[in-house]
């Protein structure tokens, strides 16, 4: 009798009009409310004007829709772009953001992806639009360039690893080498040697792999990794809160430290960085980029790597370098005094062959036939060393102190920011693989870089401290409202 009473046979209730409009059935705590409150999205009509016919064909389908659209998927972890279309049919908060009303028509599948494969497959909106993104965090103060962290990660291109072509290829001349040539030439006047003669040199060539697949990519061999083709993507953050500023594709036989300098450079100029100091993996410990590093006023910390050696035989930090003698001093006390400075920019430093020869520890240091030991230093040598040996910056104590405090900080912010450097963009939190081509690569990682700094932007909330948002790599029920984890950093 008790529950006959209770329990009612419902009435079906879902015939029934209701006055009621879409801006009221989304929670005002909404994250989709925040992003529409707090980013601006009609600058990309500007941007993609040109990529439309003005008088004729049907009318297009907004392109901020497009681009929310791509970033609602992001954000909630919906690969699939149909499965998206079907999930936008469903949410209201979706259609609500997309600026649908509760009856219009969802845009079909085909017409996202085949705007984002055609129509901008071949501009720079991706990179605008992340530009733009970058330039509204520095303004609300989550970026300020003053402290910025770097490194890659490799990406699997979509190429069989078993299927290439030998070719010969031209090295490209590195940018620093007319530097290089400059300072060479000083350092031999400086040490009263004549200037290297000018020499034909012909065009140097190696030989590669080419994928039959995608000739863009690169035939990768490091330690530790995978062989096989891939791309690389360097990615720099803020260390304010771990803000993108910089994506860049290459091929994954171009090496970390190639388009370092440069993509320094841009942010610079794009966005009027003053960059006071910088993080970096041993990848990118060279002399080039200590000395470009040093000319740029930049103070650097760039992970240590552990040098060749052979068993049996001294390290080369047991010869002390004496800069006022400008010669080396072997662990036996004898002089290296400097030699000749080559063409690859080293100078070369030789011990005396009459102390050599009778010397007790003579095996240990070279078993050269004229019984002579030659140390090779790089003309931008001491650039390294300041940045190895901070004490070397200042004379006095508490500076010292001071720089090797910087430097601890340094490292530890490094870690903190690299998790959001590399993690969206390894094969296992997103696509399988690459697209074919560099271009299409690069526009592979410009749009989740710039949706990776959309939330970061959206939810800050006060100086100090920063909600975080990582998009999940499982899609979740259509009925959760947010799909994210939060990680509250102060």
């Amino acid at each position: 009798m008790y529950f006959g009473f209770m329990l009612k046979k419902p009435e079906l209730q879902q015939h029934e009009l209701e006055l009621v409009s879409i801006e009221a059935l989304v929670p005002e705590k909404h994250l989709l409310r925040r992003v529409d409150q707090t980013v601006d999205f009609s600058f990309i009509r500007d941007r993609v004007r040109h990529l439309y016919c003005e008088d004729n064909g049907r009318p297009a389908l907004d392109p901020v829709v497009l681009f929310k659209l791509l970033l609602l998927g992001y954000l909630y972890g919906v690969r699939s772009e149909r499965q998206l279309m079907r999930e936008v049919e469903v949410n209201v908060a979706y259609r609500w953001f997309l600026g649908l009303r509760l009856r219009d028509k969802v845009p079909d599948a085909s017409t996202l992806s085949q705007n984002r494969r055609r129509r901008f497959s071949e501009s720079t909106i991706y990179q605008e639009i992340f530009d733009e993104i970058v330039l509204l965090a520095v303004n609300k103060g989550l970026a300020s360039g003053a402290v910025l962290y770097t490194d890659s990660t490799q990406l699997k291109a979509n190429a069989n690893k078993n299927k290439y072509d030998l070719a010969q290829v031209q090295v490209k001349p590195q940018e620093y080498l007319a530097a290089l040539d400059q300072a060479i030439g000083d350092d031999r006047t400086a040490h009263g040697k004549a200037p290297l003669k000018a020499k034909a040199v012909a065009a140097e060539t190696k030989e590669i792999k080419v994928s039959r697949t995608d000739k863009d990519s690169g035939y990768m061999v490091r330690d530790g990794k995978p062989k096989g083709f891939f791309y690389l993507d360097h990615r720099t953050v803020d260390g304010r809160h771990a803000i993108i500023t910089d994506t860049h594709v290459t091929p994954a036989n171009v090496h970390d430290s190639v388009p370092y300098l440069g993509r320094l450079d841009r942010q610079r100029e794009r966005f009027g960085f003053d960059i006071r100091a910088v993080g970096v993996d041993a990848g990118y410990a060279a002399a080039a980029i200590a000395q470009g590093l040093e000319e740029r006023n930049i103070y650097a910390v760039i992970g240590y790597r552990t040098p060749t050696h052979r068993d049996g035989y001294f390290y080369k930090r047991e010869y002390r370098y004496d800069e006022k003698l400008d010669v080396y001093i072997c662990p036996n006390g004898q002089l290296l005094s400097y030699r000749t400075t080559n063409r690859e920019g080293y100078r070369q430093y030789h011990s005396d062959p009459d102390q050599c020869s009778n010397c007790p520890v003579r095996q240990k240091c070279t078993q050269s036939s004229n019984s002579t030991k030659v140390v090779t230093r790089h003309v931008w040598e001491s650039s390294r060393e300041r940045i190895d040996r901070p004490a070397q910056w200042g004379g006095q104590a508490h500076l010292q102190a001071k720089k090797r405090d910087r430097r601890a900080q340094l490292r530890r912010r490094q870690t903190t920011a690299r998790t959001p450097l590399c993690q969206d963009a390894r094969p296992e939190q997103g696509a399988t693989t690459m697209p074919v081509g560099r271009h299409r690569a690069e526009h592979q990682k410009d749009r989740p870089a710039a949706e990776q700094n959309g939330p970061p932007y959206v939810l800050f909330t006060a100086p100090g401290a920063c909600i975080r948002i990582q998009r999940s790599t499982t899609p979740l029920p259509a009925t959760r409202n947010c799909k994210q984890r939060l990680y509250i950093s102060a």
